[in-house]
């Protein structure tokens, strides 16, 4: 075995991450909005190539390719897909060839996450959306012809093998309440492909958390044509029986918010502008266009909805992405500029 291997519960992981990663409060934040304690856990600060919550997934996904004998991993996402900018990033330190498959079309001037890529080394594939998983397909098999052993990582990492990151982060979570004499009600993060959110779910019951998980759902209400709680419990049972346990989750053991997908994916509104300019001029703190953007102004707007009591501690995991935020400009700042009179008062 790789000496570079660490292991969690049994199963190898290739240490890409920077652990634990902070947790700390936003008091202006809170005291701007007269509602709940927030506090923030900074996966934004993973430390892979500008971090996120991929890199977690990554340290099982790359060790279990190593262990198969890979000579190269392919994935697939959006040309500014987190996922894919970690991925790459991962696999130059396992010493593995990368490619991408990702939606559209090549931009005239590379910005955000596929600039990065670009540095990276990754070669890229471009595919219209509902063609990419098929394109993906065709690369793994044209490298398969070569010789290759190629690795296929699924859109987010999101296997029961990469949820186990999120597992492992729920109980790094736990210590770190349980050290600060913290109690926390709710964890609000984003969820799209279902990894984080179902790793979490098995981590809060394995280390008795007896808050609750909540979703924010930024793409839609379903995933490969099955309702998107389905794939949840899919994920979170594949998740136990890799660490042997007799576990079960049910669909409606997941809490999903499903009322912020706004235009789609990738669309930026007024709901993402807000959310990223108010906790930038209160917390100096980047959310992304894509997944914290929406998911912490989906949570802004239930504050607002007096959802949560001032006496409540919600904790908002921020999963990342903050490269992205360059190649939304032109959009954010058209946004944010008929936010500011708001913002200020």
């Amino acid at each position: 075995m790789n000496e570079s291997f660490t292991f969690y519960r049994g199963l190898p992981r290739f240490p890409l991450a920077f652990l634990p990663t902070p947790v700390h409060e936003l008091k202006r934040l809170s005291a701007a909005l007269r509602g709940p304690r927030i506090l923030i856990k900074r996966d934004d600060q993973t430390g892979l190539c500008s971090g996120g919550n991929k890199t977690r997934k990554l340290e099982f996904l790359i060790a279990d390719a190593l262990q198969q004998k890979a000579d190269m991993v392919i994935t697939a996402g959006a040309v500014q897909s987190n996922h894919c900018r970690q991925t790459a990033a991962a696999a130059v330190l396992a010493g593995l060839p990368c490619e991408l498959v990702l939606s559209g079309t090549p931009p005239e001037i590379p910005n955000g996450n596929h600039l990065l890529d670009l540095f990276l080394g990754a070669r890229l594939h471009f595919a219209d959306r509902p063609q990419r998983n098929q394109r993906m397909l065709q690369v793994v098999e044209e490298r398969l012809a070569q010789g290759k052993r190629p690795y296929i990582i699924p859109i987010g990492g999101s296997t029961g093998l990469g949820a186990l990151g999120y597992c492992l982060a729920m109980e790094e979570l736990n210590e770190q309440l349980q050290a600060a004499g913290e109690k926390v009600d709710i964890i609000i993060t984003a969820s799209s492909s279902g990894g984080t959110q179902a790793g979490l779910a098995l981590g809060a019951r394995l280390c008795g958390f007896t808050g609750r998980v909540l979703g924010i759902s930024i793409d839609n209400d379903k995933l490969d044509g099955a309702p998107f709680q389905t794939e949840l419990s899919k994920i979170a049972d594949d998740a136990c029986r890799r660490l042997g346990l007799s576990i079960h989750f049910e669909p409606d053991e997941f809490h999903v918010q499903y009322d912020y997908l706004g235009q789609g994916y990738g669309v930026v509104g007024a709901l993402e502008a807000k959310a990223i300019a108010l906790v930038g001029c209160t917390e100096g703190l980047l959310l992304d266009p894509v997944y914290t953007g929406r998911a912490f102004g989906g949570l802004l707007d239930l504050i607002r909805k007096k959802v949560f009591t001032s006496s409540q501690t919600i904790l908002f995991w921020h999963t990342g992405g903050s490269a992205a935020l360059f190649a939304y400009a032109a959009e954010l700042e058209q946004r944010i500029h008929g936010l500011r009179a708001e913002l200020v008062a």
